[in-house]
Formats: structure tokens, sequence, C-alpha cells
């Protein structure tokens, strides 16, 4: 049986009474953050990252459900292992980044599952199609260098199709499946 009083819950705690007059908007720390997303083609996997990501996160500690979140993500920022697979996802019938050069999610609204864990009531945007999300996400609180930040994690699927992200050969799904798995690993900064 857990402790009441374990040292996780107890940063929670001290977090909760000293930072509650610090609710603030916090922003996303790049160079600790990683979006990836996972896929396959032909029943082979294979994992890429949105990098250049831009977020702000307003969440009181005190009051989470009441959360504001804004996520944008540089679509011609993609990293992949391959350059063709990378001129495939920025292609016109993918992602087509050059007339849609970023995706998008907005959060107005939080719901809170446990000490840590909530769930984002948003909408994503990704080409010229917005369509609602729950995203769901672990939030702890830790201490960084004296000042507290968050560390949020998360994985939600996607499915590429609702978004016109597979056009023509690529609405196919028997070779690329609808299903995309955004997997989040973030750090606000200072």
């Amino acid at each position: 049986m857990r402790s009441l009083f374990s040292p996780a819950r107890l940063l929670a705690l001290a977090l909760l009474t000293g930072a509650a007059a610090q609710a603030a908007t916090w922003t996303l720390a790049p160079s600790e953050s990683r979006v990836m997303f996972t896929t396959s083609y032909e029943d082979t996997p294979f994992q890429g990252e949105f990098k250049n990501v831009e977020a702000t996160f307003d969440i009181d500690i005190a009051k989470p459900g009441s959360c504001n979140i804004s996520v944008t993500i540089p679509i011609a920022d993609i990293s992949v292992d391959s350059p063709e697979v990378l001129e495939y996802l920025l292609d016109v019938d993918m992602f087509n980044a050059a007339q849609f050069p970023t995706a998008s999610f907005q959060a107005t609204q939080c719901r809170v599952q446990s000490i840590n864990s909530f769930v984002a009531d948003g909408a994503l945007t990704i080409r010229d199609q917005t369509h609602p999300i729950s995203f769901p996400f672990n939030l702890d609180m830790e201490m960084n260098d004296g000042q507290p930040r968050f560390h949020l994690t998360s994985e939600v699927t996607v499915k590429r199709l609702d978004f016109d992200v597979g056009t023509g050969f690529w609405a196919d799904t028997a070779a690329l499946p609808n299903e995309v798995l955004i997997q989040v690993d973030v750090y606000s900064g200072q």
C-alpha cells in the first residue's frame, strides 16, 4: 500500500501551495521536449519527430480544470531518417506543407482524471481540416534550479484521413494505416 505522503504527492502539495500564486503561462522548453509520431508502411514501422514545436500552457495548479493550451507545429520541420520519406510527407498529397505550413492544437478546458492525469478537450487542425480531439496527458511538477516546471507526457492516436493527410495513392490504408500514434514528452522552460 502506497503512503498518502509519497515524495511525488508531497512535491505536488508543495507546488500547489507555492505555485498557486505563480499561476502563469508556461512555455515549452524546445531543447528538452519531443513530439514523436509512429506509423508503418507496408507493415514496416517508422518513426518521425515534429521539431521546433511552439507551445504555451496556461495551467493553474490550484485549478487545473481551467487550462489553456496552444500548440503550433511547423510541418516543414518534420524529421525522419529518409529524405525520400520526408519528400512524400511534405508533398501535396500528404501534409502539403507549402500550402499548410503549420498544424495546431488549441484547448481551453481540461478534465481532471487523477492527481496528475488530465484530458484536454480541444481542436486539432491539420491542413485545412479542424476536428475536436480529447488529448489525455500526465502532468508532473518538479523543481529545476529552484523553480517549478512541468513535465507533460501523452500518447494519442490520430486518424490521418480525417485531416486529408493522404489523398490519391496515399488514401489507401492497406499500405499506410489510417491511425498514427503521437507521443508527447515535453518540459516547460524557465
